[in-house]
């Protein structure tokens, strides 16, 4: 089995051998070959962009490696949100995973059984974030709360001043401190009460 290990220090003056020697050990222990070692030094877990982590990913994609090896999730992984995609994308390309302070395993029913777990705790919480948010809103209807971006008062009369002075939507748009839409919403209105003002004196 072809193994990629990976590890990350948040600080430059942290030591990865630490990692390393016990992702070796482990490899060795399983009869694996160490292909390539990857590390981000002085990279924090919450950024997107990892470097070395970047570079395991794209040899994951072109088939260069069949397991990966870290010594924990959070080596890996920002959130769990993200360790679900990295596991889902290694699943995807036959790759597998392995934890050792976890002790996950995604080549064993275990292994597999937890993979289940996480991306079911997942799931779950971006259930609940997407039901506090829906219930946010809710109460701030019910309090009479407009929701959405707050409209600007337009003046009809100065609308059609603007359009007689022969502005551009966007020229009116820029003068009144407002969208384009806004304008032309107000500048409609402005319009038909025009015409049936004119009816009524007719």
């Amino acid at each position: 089995m072809r193994v990629a290990l990976y590890a990350r220090v948040s600080t430059e003056g942290q030591d990865p051998e630490v990692q390393l020697m016990a992702l070796r050990a482990h490899a060795t222990q399983r009869g694996w070959q160490v292909v390539e070692e990857f590390v981000d030094r002085g990279v924090s877990g919450a950024k997107e962009r990892r470097p070395a982590l970047d570079r395991l990913m794209k040899r994951a994609w072109a088939g260069h490696v069949q397991v990966v090896l870290v010594w924990r999730f959070d080596r890996l992984a920002r959130s769990v949100k993200h360790l679900v995609a990295a596991l889902e994308t290694f699943r995807s390309l036959h790759v597998e995973f392995v934890s050792l302070q976890e002790q996950l395993d995604t080549a064993t029913p275990i292994g597999q059984a937890m993979f289940t777990i996480i991306g079911a705790m997942a799931q779950l919480e971006r259930d609940i974030i997407r039901e506090r948010i829906k219930a946010g809103l809710e109460r701030a209807k019910a309090r009479g709360i407009r929701l959405g971006r707050p409209r600007v008062p337009v003046v009809a009369a100065a609308l059609l001043a603007l359009r007689d002075q022969g502005l551009s939507v966007g020229a009116m748009a820029r003068q009144l401190r407002c969208s384009r839409s806004t304008v032309r919403r107000y500048l409609a209105q402005a319009l038909i009460h025009a015409a049936a003002d004119q009816d009524r004196e007719v």
